[in-house]
């Protein structure tokens, strides 16, 4: 059975779909939750359906902060031993019309800022002697989509950073890992119109959309020392659209 009682863990993009998801799994585990987002509303909303979560709006845009970010996270749980990068963009474009700044932000927050928020972590880890990190990537990262060349590429990078990550920390009880979604069910799939979702399903082996819990369940997995043998692995989660 797995278990987070007296563990401290901070998860970034806590608001969205998957994010909340991930929140819920933890606290029902009994975690110590530290959860950021940048959206002040839907944080507080969090905070009032798991009162015992501590919140705070932060962006990861700003690489200046991050150290510090990381530093009050881990004063406030009193420790930090998971890490859980969720928080991340997408700015599509066809490549020919991609702005210079839509390629560059989408690299600079989903990779940049992914890497930023491990290495403060892993400072804070290698004190301990125990981490655990989970990068969310994306089954664009291995396959590749249309007009998504800047997300599909920052999602890659994370994944060859991770391994890489994973590599200089085997010796040190900290693990690294990512978990892959397919198409998950969210507010933005809810307004796809049939015939589209029809098409969309018939690419999934499975015909059907996965949701946030299933994202939540692969990264708890990942996150708990039942997992302690496994690093700089990618769990898939997607129906089976995807199959290293």
């Amino acid at each position: 059975m797995i278990n987070f009682k007296n563990k401290k863990i901070v998860i970034t993009g806590a608001t969205g779909g998957i994010g909340r998801d991930i929140v819920k799994k933890f606290v029902s585990l009994e975690a110590s939750v530290f959860a950021t987002g940048t959206n002040t509303e839907k944080l507080n909303l969090l905070k009032k359906d798991f009162p015992k979560i501590n919140i705070i709006k932060f962006d990861i845009s700003e690489h200046s902060k991050i150290e510090e970010f990381i530093d009050n996270a881990s004063n406030q749980l009193t420790g930090l031993d998971i890490l859980i990068n969720n928080a991340g963009i997408n700015k599509d474009n066809l490549s020919l019309r991609m702005k210079d700044e839509e390629w560059k932000k989408v690299i600079d927050i989903n990779l940049g800022s992914t890497f930023l928020l491990c290495k403060y972590a892993l400072k804070k880890m290698l004190k301990n002697k125990y981490g655990r990190i989970v990068n969310i990537t994306s089954v664009v990262g291995h396959t590749g989509n249309i007009g998504q060349a800047n997300y599909a590429a920052s999602k890659a990078g994370i994944i060859g950073m991770t391994k890489s990550l994973a590599i200089e920390y085997a010796k040190k009880n900290i693990t690294l890992n990512c978990v892959s979604p397919g198409f998950i069910q969210s507010k933005m799939t809810d307004n796809i119109i049939e015939s589209v979702r029809a098409v969309l399903t018939s690419k999934i082996p499975m015909s059907r959309l996965g949701n946030g819990e299933d994202v939540a369940n692969s990264v708890a997995f990942l996150s708990s020392d039942q997992a302690s043998y496994i690093t700089g692995e990618t769990i898939h989660v997607n129906g089976g659209m995807y199959m290293a």
